[in-house]
């Protein structure tokens, strides 16, 4: 009678998760479709999958164990032993469902342009909702320099009084790895007057990060300059756009028809607001096909809801989560700052952190709270002040 209650205790126990850690798997040169798989799983059994250094797919607990098999090349026939003894399913139920999450993962190595952080119509986790072990991106301010012309005052430069050196910068992003973040975004001010961009981008590819650039793509009207960060490894961009400015619409003209996913950021301002309906239809006429918004003013919310519609109706994706331009009105500082019940946005300090051009880590752009400094502190510390 024991070992028949304890065979029904074990049915009924709830699954244990995978153990937590970090996998790789690199297909061999003579695979007829190159490719490369990162996974972290978490304490919880979730777990994130990077494809391709290029795009990062949030998983529940079930869809991060087919994960882990797919990166180990587990033999099939042993992955739905497993599964159909660890979840008491049907052996043609676990066969179907591992080959239907198969056919999904290898649908996204052949797909170009895809957005940097993909669901694919999994069933997922919601992002931020568990305890993460680190999170899913850093925004990497470069440098607080902004181009001539621009007033200075765009971007919190007596915040810092030093810029990191290339080695340094590669120090950070070392680390950022080994600490499980797959995705890197580089922003400013404006990245591209590191002289060392291309080869910042090189080390983050090399390491396997996703990487992103926030930029006003001004540099990227060189056609030498625009190839060779795209050969880097560069693999999002984000333009952001002065709809004003001849010269910004030729940024897109040159970017748009290029093999890398790009999102347009547009803030609404009360120049060009009464337009803003007529910006977005111009923006779909031209190829954008995603959108990141922010507006100057709470008195422009009319006309930030009006563009959201407008894109919806155009089939524009909005981006929500990316980091946006520093400005001397960024969004988030001015949301704090006018409306005290408005909350931090869902994923700062959790899903993505913010360092500063002297290495300095806030949990978000716009929210000055110094957590530590990335390039002299343990990356432990520096977390642990998130989990408060």
């Amino acid at each position: 009678m024991t070992s028949i209650r304890e065979a029904i205790r074990r049915r009924l126990a709830p699954v244990q998760p995978l153990k937590a850690g970090i996998f790789h798997y690199q297909a061999p040169p003579e695979d007829e479709f190159p490719y490369r798989y990162h996974l972290r799983i978490e304490k919880d059994g979730s777990g994130i999958l990077i494809i391709n250094a290029s795009t990062v797919l949030h998983l529940n607990h079930t869809a991060a164990e087919y994960a882990y098999h797919l990166v180990k090349q587990t033999p099939k026939d042993a992955i739905v032993r497993q599964i159909a003894s660890r979840y008491n399913v049907a052996k043609s139920q676990a066969l179907a469902d591992y080959e239907d999450f198969q056919e999904r993962i290898f649908s996204i190595v052949n797909m170009p342009d895809l957005d940097p952080v993909t669901f694919l119509d999994f069933e997922r986790e919601v992002p931020y909702s568990k305890e993460l072990s680190a999170p899913y991106r850093l925004d990497c301010a470069l440098t607080y320099r902004l181009p001539e012309g621009i007033n200075p005052d765009a971007a919190p430069t007596k915040r810092v009084d030093r810029e990191l050196t290339s080695g340094e910068w590669k120090a950070i992003l070392s680390k950022a790895w080994d600490a499980g973040i797959p995705h890197v975004v580089f922003t400013g001010g404006e990245p591209t007057l590191r002289d060392d961009l291309i080869e910042l981008i090189g080390h983050a590819e090399a390491l396997g990060q996703v990487t992103g650039l926030l930029t006003d793509g001004f540099k990227l009207t060189d056609p030498d300059y625009l190839h060779t960060i795209l050969q880097t490894g560069l693999d999002h961009l984000m333009v952001v756009l002065n709809p004003e400015d001849e010269k910004s619409w030729q940024v897109l003209e040159k970017v748009l028809p290029e093999d890398i996913f790009t999102t347009v950021h547009l803030t609404i301002t009360p120049e060009n607001a009464s337009g803003v309906v007529g910006l977005i239809d111009k923006l779909d006429d031209v190829g954008v096909t995603s959108l990141s918004l922010s507006n100057s003013s709470p008195n422009l919310d009319a006309a930030l809801e009006a563009a959201r519609q407008r894109a919806a109706e155009r089939l524009i994706d909005l981006e929500w989560d990316l980091p946006v331009p520093y400005s001397s009105r960024n969004p988030v500082a001015l949301e704090l700052e006018e409306a005290e019940d408005v909350q931090v946005p869902q994923g700062a300090g959790r899903g993505w952190l913010y360092v500063e051009p002297d290495g300095d880590v806030l949990p978000a752009q716009g929210i000055n709270e110094v957590l530590g400094n990335l390039l002299r502190d343990d990356w432990a510390v520096i977390w642990q002040k998130t989990q408060g």
